[in-house]
């Protein structure tokens, strides 16, 4: 039975609580998890299937999406993408994205981070890619001659699948799923987004941008087709930037 506390909190408050539980002691880079925070991680992984857009007092946005009274696509000038900050702490971040219609947040790193991302609204196609072990066994593709080796990383692109408010929340973590890209599909799209701990490049966890340059099928599963690829970190793409915009929702405290 809930408590009055319960029906008075805010499902935006209860996921930043147990954002915090879950997150404050996570395991280490390489560490198997122990059954504690699988716990707590599978806690947050059910308060966030539930979160809608209304509960942020998000309107779902149409055509270009833009933050003001009037559609201006991005190629207009606006930014392709923008964040409303929820809250951070040094354990994670929580805010949400909000993308615009035919944007993407191109191919990109967590380096050490776990995250968690519920979409809001709309569709989002997220391509997931894990780093390989240069030592580890033999190549299915050579890498591309014209780029220094050191530049290059072995990845497999592990799945691609399409997310909607419906789906259940994407979960990455240091070893799985740490690289992905996002693309809205058909239209605009919002998705909240925790990363813990959050990004600090004065403590090695910037972002960085890559690039696919080659790719071979190497392995089927059950569920699907898994490639090879070989990928090149590129600078900020040009075409992309994020803007910021007020978060509207109730308000959290920690």
């Amino acid at each position: 039975m809930m408590t009055g506390d319960s029906n008075m909190t805010s499902i935006v408050q209860r996921i930043a609580r147990q954002a915090l539980l879950t997150f404050r002691s996570p395991p280490r880079v390489g560490e198997e998890p122990g059954k504690s925070f699988l716990e707590t991680r599978s806690q947050l992984k059910s308060l966030m299937t539930e979160v809608r857009a209304a509960d942020l007092n998000l309107v779902p946005r149409r055509g270009g999406g833009s933050s003001g009274p009037v559609p201006a696509p991005y190629h207009h000038g606006g930014p392709p993408v923008t964040y409303m900050h929820i809250c951070e702490t040094d354990q994670f971040s929580m805010g949400v994205f909000l993308l615009k219609s035919g944007a993407s947040i191109p191919l990109h790193d967590h380096p050490g981070m776990h995250g968690v991302l519920k979409v809001l609204y709309g569709q989002v196609r997220i391509s997931c890619f894990d780093r390989l072990d240069r030592q580890g066994g033999t190549p299915a593709a050579p890498p591309p001659p014209q780029v220094q080796k050191g530049a290059l990383q072995r990845s497999l692109l592990r799945s691609t699948e399409v997310y909607t408010e419906e789906s259940g929340p994407c979960v990455l973590t240091p070893d799985r799923d740490n690289l992905h890209q996002i693309d809205a599909v058909d239209g605009p799209t919002a998705f909240m987004d925790i990363l813990a701990p959050p990004y600090d490049p004065d403590d090695g966890r910037d972002c960085h941008y890559y690039k696919v340059l080659a790719e071979a099928e190497v392995r089927n599963t059950e569920q699907q087709k898994e490639k090879e690829v070989w990928l090149v970190e590129i600078s900020q793409p040009p075409d992309f930037w994020c803007g910021g915009e007020p978060y509207p929702g109730p308000e959290v405290r920690l």
